[in-house]
């Protein structure tokens, strides 16, 4: 259901690798969420680091959108950095299974199958 991957490097340091790697294997990075920053304007203070990226390929969202546009709603794909107990982890939900939950086709299965197979590969790079 999800994949979580530990690295020896800091989160920004991680965080600057995965966009590295977006790049380099076809995904863009969408946007950045800066969670501990935002829960700490907000008064909640937090130790741990939390970035949470949306990240996508457009090809693959067009194909996914003309077979189903209501999955608009489970784009784009988001994979989080983050500390813990002093280690950075790197972790997703598995595309696949969420598009599993949400369709029956198979089309949209392959191509879950593909994205998450890419996005582990960024993810590795990124450790």
């Amino acid at each position: 259901m999800k994949t979580i991957l530990t690295s020896s490097k800091s989160v920004d340091q991680a965080a600057a690798d995965f966009e590295e790697a977006c790049s380099r294997n076809g995904f863009g990075v969408l946007h950045v969420y800066n969670l501990k920053e935002t829960l700490e304007n907000k008064g909640f203070e937090r130790a741990e680091e939390i970035r949470v990226f949306e990240i996508c390929n457009p090809g693959h969202a067009t194909n996914v959108l003309d077979i189903d546009l209501e999955i608009n709603m489970a784009l784009p794909c988001r994979v989080s950095i983050y500390s813990q107990a002093g280690e950075t982890k790197v972790g997703m939900i598995n595309p696949s299974d969420i598009l599993k939950m949400l369709s029956d086709d198979k089309r949209l299965g392959s191509i879950a199958d593909e994205v998450e197979a890419t996005v582990n590969t960024i993810m590795e790079e990124t450790v």
